[in-house]
């Protein structure tokens, strides 16, 4: 890609009016644009993205308080603002909403015999916590009519999916043994074939994954085969690429570059979209194939890089002395920023949930101060519910909640619920912890409705409890004799249900209830009435019930449904994508979450930014600003692991570094003594006492460096392995590369890799010079400051910190699965060329000496050398080494010297 001449190809574009328009004209020359993403090499958290640029407001075009100005009214604070640069090549960009490229059914669609189906495209995500658990990638298939063919999907986990219908509306499924490599936001190719028939009395799936279309293609997993030949049905769908219409499930934002669907495995094309092939701004036209295409919904055509998406915080009007020269020195930050304005907590998890969740008529969650005496309802028109003998705040167990009343003695509710239309089902939910079963008979709960039931009652008792409805004369409507409730019933956390369904002219009267480790019991009586409505909450306790908590108490026009599930132990053990995914959704901020299943502890009222940091901080991933959207990235710490370099910077090529590039050698990263506590629970420690780092006193080691981590955690088996990965990454040993420069007027070859590039992706610097150790300097992007102006500056300081220690141990492969002596040395000197070593084993196990254990790299004082066989059944043994000097290293060894594996295997956590 040659370099953007004068003036750079910039368009800088504001949302005025809610519409993006074009700014880049009134952008100054004098004041480069310049974006600061991520963090420093050693920050804990990702810093709000800050953007600042210079705009000409000779017109008066940006003084929002200005009434004169022709923006008056139409820009603000916080109007969005986004920068961007030419793209490679073009593309179909589908955000997070409905969105496709659409072509009708044509006869040479009708596929009904083998099929082979292929896209190139670039997801936000690969393996998410998508809704549903699916995402759409292509299809010709529709739920309605029953025109169901086939489609091509990708699950939550990575894996893909494959359905088909025979008949237009039962459908087969068929899903890869194992989930695409690509991580989040990498480019990639997927297939799948169908060979329906093969030969065996079956059928065959097999899936591949590429680079791009030209792959080449690598079978993914085995295949995948079921009983009986199949076929596809010959449906009247239209061919979608992109969101599936008739399809419920979520989406994520992503790129297509090229679609194929073949005649049979490896037939002719049929219809083949290449998106890269059209102008931006298309929105019709027809592919080689001859299939007329259509976008659909918010999908566009582009070929745009965006390098910064914010919001303007600062308007401050400057001017020159003489008045002529007006401008606008502009601020805009990344979404952290407003984000982080607030500083109020999120409400526990039940509160949150049951009005979303739920719809209730009524709800009353009784998180109140311990010097309430009524308890107020979120719920609109609702009154609060009227209590005596309730000792608020007095409960603090109940991991959902925010502290709920303990009843006293004498202890009484009372509460109106709104006139609503009954829809022959309600339903009266609440969360309740009886220490033990009562003497004698205790009511728990009683209630009134408009139906024949006019009094509903639950009692506790020594043996059970008791369900019944009374009418309004007293007289017993229904009754479900005495209900063992045993254990699932007193001593926890329980959700109780009572719910009535109308059935013809009977109503199905239900008392549920389940504690929050999921066990419970139900039991249903059936009796001939009408249900109406619940009109009122009315209880008297009795004094058995005094110790009693109680809280979250709603009323539900049908079904509570989910609006209690998870919530009650506040999200125990949800994973951490999960749980920043859900957060982000439920407070409408936009975020694109690499999966991570670190099991997190309870959600506890805190702030959302507090609350995304705590699941970043328990994965060891990183939460940062997207560029491409006014929203959230996750990366998870797993996509940190073994990934591939997506830019290479050579040293010895005139522009790939500018100076200064400055190793630090100091002990900032340094921690050898480490102690992870999980918040509530237990804690583990993991200490260095062996290595160059270690806990003892120079020069075996450099001394105590500790420090103690509180994570939310979901389980007290948690912290031993977060403990041992903080060690290996504070006690590696390297030295530090804080920034890496580069000049891209210099080296505009570098262009397509610096625009793929962000938060999180490996690098390396090869050929180094000679007086710095040799090898690649393998670097982790942490952050960078871009500066883009005029006529040909572009300019890019990444913040770096090593990539070494993400390169973990992978089972069965010949270098990262090796285990590394734990004590060898030189049992005498050897030559600068000596080819064959004596080396004794001085603490663990011999080397092995099985020649399918060679060849593999050693390192003795610095230099890498290969080892192709070994000898030798006690210590010292013979080594015998094939190439001396691997990595340029050319000196002779003394006796005692330490051998190690040049590529030691590191469990990840």
């Amino acid at each position: 890609m040659a370099f953007p001449q004068t003036p750079i190809e910039l368009l800088a574009e504001m949302q005025i009016g809610g519409v993006w328009t074009d700014i880049t004209a009134d952008l100054y020359a004098r004041a480069p644009l310049t974006i600061e993403r991520g963090r420093p090499d050693e920050a804990a958290r990702v810093d709000p993205a800050r953007v600042s640029f210079q705009l000409n407001n000779r017109a008066n075009a940006y003084s929002p308080r200005t009434p004169s100005s022709p923006n008056y009214g139409r820009i603000g604070r916080n109007t969005p603002v986004r920068f961007s640069l030419p793209a490679t090549e073009a593309y179909m960009s589908l955000p997070a909403a409905a969105a496709a490229a659409s072509t009708p059914d044509v006869a040479a669609l009708d596929i009904t015999g083998d099929i082979d189906v292929r896209a190139d495209l670039r997801p936000d995500v690969w393996a998410s916590n998508v809704t549903n658990s699916y995402w759409e990638v292509m299809a010709k298939y529709t739920t309605t009519g029953n025109q169901r063919s086939w489609g091509l999907l990708v699950r939550d986990t990575g894996v893909l999916q494959v359905r088909w219908s025979a008949d237009g509306t039962n459908v087969l499924l068929a899903e890869s043994t194992v989930a695409v490599s690509f991580r989040g936001r990498q480019r990639g190719a997927i297939r799948a074939t169908l060979d329906v028939n093969n030969g065996a009395g079956g059928w065959t799936v097999v899936f591949y994954t590429a680079a791009t279309l030209a792959g080449t293609w690598v079978q993914l997993g085995d295949p995948v085969t079921g009983v009986g030949v199949t076929s596809i049905f010959n449906s009247t769908a239209a061919l979608q690429v992109g969101d599936i219409s008739s399809l419920g499930f979520a989406n994520v934002a992503r790129r297509f570059y090229a679609a194929e669907v073949r005649n049979g495995i490896g037939g002719s094309a049929v219809a083949n979209p290449t998106f890269t092939a059209l102008a931006a701004g298309t929105t019709s036209w027809s592919d080689s194939a001859g299939r007329a295409w259509t976008l659909t919904g918010q999908a566009s055509i582009s070929q745009r890089e965006y390098r910064a998406y914010a919001e303007v915080s600062a308007w401050p009007p400057r001017w020159d002395e003489s008045g002529r020269d007006v401008y606008v020195p502009a601020e805009a930050a990344g979404i952290l920023r407003r984000l982080g304005q607030g500083a109020k907590p999120l409400a526990s998890t039940l509160r949150r949930r049951i009005p979303r969740a739920g719809n209730p008529i009524a709800y009353w969650p009784m998180e109140e101060g311990r010097l309430a005496t009524q308890a107020y309802s979120p719920v609109t028109s609702v009154v609060p519910l009227t209590t005596v003998g309730f000792q608020y705040a007095a409960d603090s167990s109940l991991l959902g909640s925010d502290p709920l009343p303990r009843l006293s003695a004498a202890a009484s509710m009372s509460g109106a619920v709104p006139a609503y239309a009954s829809t022959g089902t309600w339903n009266l939910a609440c969360v309740f912890y009886w220490p033990a079963a009562p003497a004698s008979d205790t009511v728990l709960l009683e209630f009134r409705t408009s139906g024949s039931a006019d009094r509903i009652r639950l009692t506790g008792q020594s043996s059970g409890i008791l369900f019944e409805g009374l009418t309004s004369s007293g007289a017993t409507l229904f009754s479900s004799g005495v209900l063992t409730a045993g254990t699932d019933f007193y001593g926890a956390w329980n959700r109780l249900e009572i719910t009535a369904v109308t059935s013809g002219g009977n109503v199905d009267y239900r008392v549920a209830w389940a504690n929050i480790s999921g066990d419970g019991w139900g039991d249903t009586t059936t009796v001939a009435a009408t249900a109406g409505t619940i009109t009122a909450v009315s209880t008297t306790f009795g004094p058995l019930a005094e110790g009693v908590s109680l809280g979250h108490l709603g009323v539900f026009p049908s079904s509570a449904g989910t609006a209690y599930d998870g919530a009650d132990d506040g999200y125990l053990g949800e994973g951490a994508s999960a749980r920043i995914t859900r957060l982000c959704s439920e407070e409408g901020v936009t975020v694109a979450a690499e999966r991570a299943e670190t099991a997190l502890g309870p959600q506890v009222p805190d702030t959302l930014l507090a609350l995304l940091g705590k699941a970043e901080a328990a994965d060891l991933g990183v939460l940062s600003e997207d560029r491409e959207n006014l929203g959230l990235r996750f990366r998870a710490r797993t996509s940190y692991y073994n990934q591939p370099v997506a830019l290479t910077l050579d040293y010895a090529t005139a522009g790939h570094v500018a100076p200064p590039l400055e190793p630090v050698d100091d002990d900032q990263r340094v921690r050898n003594d480490r102690t992870v506590v999980r918040d509530g629970g237990s804690s583990a420690r993991a200490v260095d006492t062996t290595s160059p780092l270690s806990t003892q006193a120079p020069p075996a080691g450099v001394g105590v460096y500790d420090d103690s981590r509180t994570l939310s955690l979901g389980y007290d088996s948690q912290p031993a392995d977060i403990a041992g990965w903080l060690l290996h990454l504070g006690t590696w040993d390297e030295a530090r590369y804080p920034t890496v420069h580069v000049n891209l007027a210099a080296a505009p070859s570098l262009i397509p890799a610096i625009l793929a590039l962000d938060i999180g992706d490996r690098i390396q610097i090869i050929n180094p010079p000679s007086w710095l150790p040799p090898g690649p300097i393998d670097l982790i992007v942490e952050g960078y400051t871009e500066t883009i102006g005029h006529p040909n500056g572009w300019d890019i300081v990444l913040n770096c910190s090593p990539a070494g220690p993400w390169t973990v141990a992978v089972t069965n492969d010949s270098t990262l699965a090796r285990a590394d002596t734990a004590g060898s040395q030189l049992a005498s000197g050897v030559s600068s060329s000596a080819t064959s070593l004596s080396v004794a084993t001085t603490s663990g196990p011999l080397w092995s000496t099985a020649g399918a254990e060679v060849p593999f790299d050693i390192q003795i004082g610095g230099e890498i050398m290969t080892v192709s066989a070994i000898s030798g059944a006690v210590s010292p043994q013979t080594f015998t080494v094939s190439a001396r000097s691997v990595n340029g290293v050319v000196k002779s060894h003394l006796s005692g010297a330490d051998v190690r594996l040049a590529h030691p295997a590191f469990v990840s956590y």
